[in-house]
């Protein structure tokens, strides 16, 4: 039962790095631009099928396709701040969210077009199993882990040694004072979105090498849990988001240990994850490390 236990807390930690990714990208936008991108998830998903494309329909490595969808989710993300959002500025937070709402329609159902309805993989060997003891991790996993913790060590850098993270950070706690004092507030809202989209992109192919299969509507029921460690962590806190996603990803999982009166049947957890929000939200709505804070 222990090793059942051990088992169950890597995955956690592996599905809880994918929620923690996600999230900081989600709470960048926030932090930084108070855009609450409803689309986040369908970035995910654009993600991976890019990977897809290159890795599959074109027989390109798998880093390679992995870095090529990380680049054009970016780029899409930052395309669609130029075009769509930076238009919006100021018209209020209900018409940005019916934007971002709209775009995330239009992004999963090019996709459908695009790809149909079926579940489609990468070019890796799912079968296979790495053995540490008593933890047995896949592929998937094991990439996910090494991405999670470079993905998350640079934003980490980024924000607390870099002019980018100060002026991130000053953005956060006024943006009228920050462009007086000479931030280029246009400038950082492109880095925003280039950050972002890579972290929405690398979190949507960590997923779908997890999952082992993923269809072009994945992105948008991983978007409520991805929301959830936003708000868990704070929302507007990077850190925070990386804790919620961690904390997550572990309730979820271990919740399913046969040491709590025979666990939680696998089906239930995303009902967990609700009430997890819900009491956040009702005991301490502004998460676990305060809102509208970058770190």
């Amino acid at each position: 039962m222990l090793d059942q236990l051990l088992q169950l807390v890597f995955n956690g930690l592996v599905t809880g790095s994918i929620f923690a990714i996600g999230a900081i990208g989600a709470s960048l936008v926030w932090g930084v631009l108070r855009i609450g991108n409803f689309a986040h998830g369908d970035y995910m998903a654009l993600g991976a099928f890019t990977t897809f494309t290159a890795n599959v329909l074109l027989g390109l490595p798998l880093v390679v396709s992995a870095l090529l969808g990380v680049a054009a989710t970016s780029l899409f993300a930052v395309l669609a701040h130029q075009l769509v959002l930076k238009p919006m500025r100021g018209r209020g937070l209900t018409s940005v969210f019916i934007v971002t709402v709209g775009l995330a329609f239009v992004i999963r159902n090019t996709l459908f077009l695009v790809f149909g309805s079926g579940a489609r993989r990468f070019d890796i060997d799912q079968a296979e199993v790495y053995v540490v003891g008593p933890i047995r991790m896949s592929p998937g996993q094991a990439i996910t882990i090494v991405c999670a913790l470079i993905a998350i060590g640079l934003v980490g850098w980024l924000l607390s040694s870099t002019n980018i993270g100060r002026s991130m950070r000053a953005v956060a706690e006024n943006s009228d004072l920050a462009a007086v004092t000479g931030v280029d507030t246009d400038g950082l809202a492109t880095i925003t979105w280039l950050i972002t989209g890579a972290l929405a992109g690398l979190a949507g192919i960590c997923l779908g090498l997890v999952q082992g299969t993923f269809d072009a509507s994945f992105g948008a029921y991983t978007l409520f849990l991805i929301f959830t460690a936003v708000v868990l962590g704070g929302i507007g806190s990077a850190y925070g988001a990386l804790g919620g996603g961690l904390a997550l990803g572990l309730v979820m999982e271990v919740s399913t240990w046969d040491g709590f009166a025979g666990g939680l049947d696998p089906r239930y957890k995303l009902i967990l994850a609700f009430i997890a929000l819900i009491l956040m939200l009702l005991v301490r709505p502004e998460g676990l490390f305060g809102k509208a804070r970058i770190v």
